[in-house]
C-alpha cells in the first residue's frame, strides 16, 4: 500500500476521532452541569459561572474513562465509512491486504492513546484537583459532620493515644482534608475529644486545623486553629487517602518508589500506573475488535448487527479489564498481570479472527 492511500486511512480515522471525542465532551458536559447544578443551586454563594467551571475542569478526567470507548468507536466508525463508500472494495481489489489498511488505525490508535496518557491525563489530574478545591469551597460549612459509613477513614497511633480521621472532601492529593472530624481516644480505647475542622492540613509532626470546633465533656469551644500531633508521613496519607486518578501520570513512579520504602504495597498507585502505560495498546486491541465486525462488507440492514457485535465485545473487555484492575488493587494478582492480560488476550482473539477470515 502506497503512502498516499495510507495516510489517507490514517487521516481518516484521526478526523473521526476527533468528532467522537468532542460530539462526547459536549453530551457529557451539558449532563454533569446539569447534574451539578442541580446538587448545588441551593448553597449560599452559587452562580451558574462557578457550576460551568467546576463541570469544565471535571471534563478531562471523565473523557479520559471514556477513551477505549472513543478508540473503539471511531474505529468502528472509520471502518464502515469507508465500507459504505466502497473504498475498502476497491482497496481489496487493487491488491491491498487488510492488515495494510488497518495499520494507519492501529497506529493512530496507539497515538490517540500516548497523547491520553502523556497530555490529557496530566491536565485531568490538576484540573480535578481545582474542581475539587472549588466545589469544596462552596459547600464549606455544609457538612459539619461526617456519616459513619464516610469514606475515607484512616487510624493513627501516637503516644498519647489513637485518633480516628475522617473527612467529607480529600484535597491535594491527601494532604488536605475539608470538613475533617478528629476523634482522640485514651489509652484504653474510650473517646474523650471530638474535633471539627473545616479545613485539616498536614504538616511535619502535627494536623493544623482550621476553624475548629472542640467538643469534650459536653462543652463545644470554638477556635480558630488547634493542632493534633501524628506520626503520619505524607507519602502514607496520600496512598490512603488519595484517589490514584488525581495523581499525574509522571509523579507516579516517585510516588510508588516512595510508598514502597516505607513498607507500603502501593498497589493501586501500581496499579494506576501500569493501566497507563497499557492504556494504548488496549486501544490498539479495541481497533482490531472493531476490524472484526466492520471491515467485511454488508448491506445497510446488516450494518447494525455488525455495530452491536462490535460494541458488545468492546463492552465486554472493558469490563473484565476493570475486573481484573480491581484483583490488581487487591493485590490478588500482580498489577502487571493485571493491567496486561486482558490486552494481549483482546489483541490475540482479533488477529486470530482477522487471520481466519482474511487469510482463511
Amino acid at each position: 500500500m502506497g503512502w498516499t492511500l495510507g495516510r489517507y486511512f490514517f487521516f481518516r480515522y484521526v478526523t473521526i476521532t476527533i468528532w467522537f471525542f468532542i460530539g462526547l465532551l459536549a453530551l457529557v458536559f451539558l449532563i454533569d452541569f446539569t447534574e451539578l447544578s442541580g446538587r448545588t443551586t441551593g448553597l449560599p454563594g452559587f452562580t451558574y459561572g462557578t457550576a460551568f467551571a467546576i463541570s469544565a475542569l471535571r471534563m478531562p478526567m471523565i473523557m479520559l474513562q471514556t477513551v477505549p470507548f472513543v478508540g473503539l468507536f471511531s474505529a468502528m466508525a472509520t471502518l464502515v465509512s469507508l465500507n459504505r463508500r466502497y473504498e475498502l472494495v476497491i482497496a481489496r481489489s487493487a491488491g491491498v491486504s487488510a492488515w495494510q489498511f488497518l495499520l494507519p488505525c492501529c497506529i493512530g490508535a496507539l497515538l490517540f492513546g500516548v497523547l491520553s496518557v502523556g497530555v490529557i491525563n496530566p491536565i485531568a489530574a490538576h484540573a480535578f484537583s481545582w474542581s475539587e478545591k472549588i466545589e469544596t469551597q462552596l459547600r464549606s460549612g455544609k457538612s459539619n459532620a461526617v456519616s459513619a459509613d464516610a469514606e475515607p477513614w484512616i487510624r493513627q497511633k501516637t503516644s498519647t493515644g489513637d485518633t480516628i480521621i475522617g473527612a467529607r472532601a480529600i484535597l491535594n492529593q491527601g494532604l488536605e482534608m475539608a470538613d475533617a472530624v478528629f476523634f482522640i481516644l485514651s489509652p484504653q480505647g474510650d473517646i474523650v475529644e471530638r474535633k471539627d475542622a473545616a479545613h485539616a492540613f498536614l504538616r511535619d509532626g502535627y494536623w493544623e486545623l482550621q476553624d475548629v470546633k472542640v467538643f469534650r465533656d459536653g462543652n463545644i469551644q470554638s477556635v480558630a486553629s488547634d493542632r493534633v500531633s501524628t506520626n503520619l508521613k505524607p507519602e502514607f496519607v496520600q496512598e490512603r487517602l488519595a484517589r490514584p486518578e488525581t495523581i499525574p501520570f509522571y509523579d507516579l513512579p516517585s510516588k510508588i518508589e516512595v510508598a514502597r520504602s516505607f513498607g507500603l504495597k502501593a498497589n493501586a498507585f501500581a496499579m494506576q500506573f501500569d493501566s497507563l502505560v497499557a492504556l494504548p495498546f488496549l486501544l490498539v486491541a479495541m481497533t482490531l475488535i472493531a476490524a472484526t465486525v466492520s471491515m467485511r462488507f454488508a448491506r445497510m440492514g446488516q450494518s447494525a448487527t455488525m455495530i452491536l457485535g462490535g460494541v458488545l465485545a468492546g463492552f465486554l473487555l472493558y469490563v473484565v479489564t476493570v475486573l481484573v484492575k480491581a484483583f490488581g488493587v487487591a493485590g490478588f494478582v500482580p498489577t502487571v498481570v493485571a493491567a496486561w492480560v486482558p490486552v494481549v488476550v483482546a489483541m490475540f482473539f482479533g488477529v486470530t479472527f482477522l487471520l481466519y477470515k482474511e487469510d482463511g
